[in-house]
């Protein structure tokens, strides 16, 4: 396991979501987000290939959204294709920490792993 992370298989499972058809792309949708973007890949570069430590590990994925599904609950009234922000409070991280649109909302598992972990060898 590395930086704490685990391969989890029955991902849907695990996390007691429900799995729902897309409509353009092979992955379910969950049922239980408001919010959901279905995108294929558009192109990847690959990035600091000149440095050989770690040329081939980190790439650039360009994504093309293909269908956009929001939940009705969060709609702004009178405009299908706009959210109200006051309907739908989204969970944002910022520097390992989730938030609210305002405070803090609780801690994240990323928060433990230690910083160096994530570091580039000198």
């Amino acid at each position: 396991m590395a930086m704490g992370y685990r391969y989890e298989p029955r991902k849907f499972e695990t996390a007691g979501l429900t799995p729902v058809p897309s409509l353009t792309v092979a992955p379910p949708l969950v049922l239980e987000c408001p919010v959901q973007l279905e995108a294929v890949v558009a192109g990847q570069s690959a990035m600091m290939q000149d440095d050989p430590r770690v040329a081939g590990l980190f790439v650039a994925i360009e994504m093309r959204i293909t269908r956009v599904h929001l939940h009705p609950d969060i709609l702004l009234d009178g405009n299908p294709d706009r959210i109200d922000p006051n309907r739908w409070r989204p969970l944002l991280m910022s520097f390992q920490h989730f938030y609210g649109l305002g405070e803090r909302v609780h801690e994240s598992r990323l928060a433990e792993i230690p910083e160096a972990m994530y570091r580039m060898p000198d």
